[in-house]
């Protein structure tokens, strides 16, 4: 498994549910998701109709659904839903956002030139899942909001993205909007959204990672030459365990950063930039190496090889530049 997490009997059913499930279906859309599996209701409390969990849940399934592209839209969902549980959680969107009905995406204000929170004006551009949600979770520092989609007030504009997934641009022209937290509590709900958000990405790398490696040690598996398997190639090895050194770094430093979700904000903020740091390094590294060991095969739209090293790519630029978190620490 791409994560090595301390888990319970729940979370170990979980994790084997959709291991089993994706072993059959390897691209689920979001209705396979939310119907078969339920994971539309990880994070939201079982009074509102949800399955309960947090952070470590989190981390499973966005690292098992990291090569099947489906985390893009999924992970933000969950967060924010878990958000607004967590504000209110008595909310009545929470029983369609955790059936999967109703999809909510997350907007951060501070990663947004030029958008204004108070009033709501200006253009949130790619935001993960936005092309299709009804609702969006509006994180500031002063204030998080929850604002109905789909008017004129709160338009949306889906965005198709290179690496396979589909993001949207929200422009907001102040539109009615709820007041969910604010003051002090809506920069801790805020800060928490942000660190949780780049553990997850970093989880769904490390997904994403673990099956390049296995996809490449087949493949080395297989081709032959001078009468041999190319990975009875000494150079090949090599190469092989620095990725799979890199994956396991990622990976530590990932799970320790999925632990830290429940500590103090500055350990918190210390462990997420730390994987983060790791994480923008070995998606690239471990996507270089297994398109360059795949030879010429590596550098076509045949394989999914090709799809996976564009989104780890994605990835690694949506955690920011390592500057910031070199900074955080």
């Amino acid at each position: 498994m791409p994560l090595d997490l301390p888990l319970d009997d729940n979370q170990t059913t979980l994790r084997d549910g959709i291991a089993r499930y994706l072993a059959d279906h390897n691209q689920p859309g979001w209705t396979q998701l939310a119907g078969d599996l339920g994971l539309m209701s990880i994070g939201i409390p079982e009074s509102a109709g949800g399955f309960g969990g947090g952070a470590t849940e989190r981390a499973l399934a966005a690292a098992a659904l990291g090569p099947t592209l489906a985390a893009a839209d999924w992970l933000p969902h969950v967060l924010a839903a878990e958000l607004l549980a967590r504000a209110a959680p008595d909310h009545a969107a929470l029983p369609a956002l955790a059936l999967g009905q109703q999809r909510i995406a997350l907007v951060d204000v501070a990663a947004h030139a030029g958008f204004s929170a108070n009033p709501l004006t200006g253009i949130a551009e790619l935001v993960a899942g936005a092309g299709a949600a009804d609702w969006a979770l509006v994180l500031d520092d002063s204030a998080v909001q929850l604002v109905r989609l789909g008017s004129a007030e709160a338009a949306t504009t889906p965005r198709p993205m290179l690496d396979g997934t589909a993001r949207g641009d929200i422009a907001f022209a102040a539109p009615p909007a709820e007041m969910i937290a604010g003051g002090n509590a809506a920069a801790a709900l805020a800060a928490l959204a942000r660190d949780a958000l780049i553990a997850g990405r970093c989880a769904e790398a490390c997904g994403l990672m673990r099956r390049m490696l296995d996809d490449t040690v087949a493949f080395l598996g297989q081709r032959q030459q001078f009468g041999q398997p190319i990975a009875r190639f000494q150079v090949l090895r090599h190469r092989v365990a620095d990725m799979q050194m890199t994956v396991l770094k990622a990976a530590a430093l990932t799970e320790v950063a999925v632990q830290a979700e429940t500590a103090d904000p500055t350990t918190r903020r210390h462990a997420v930039s730390a994987a983060a740091i790791e994480v923008i390094d070995a998606v690239r590294a471990v996507g270089e190496g297994a398109v360059q060991m795949h030879g010429a095969m590596g550098l076509t739209g045949e394989l999914t090889l090709g799809r996976f090293y564009k989104r780890g790519l994605a990835i690694g630029a949506e955690l920011g530049p390592a500057r910031r978190h070199f900074a955080a620490l």
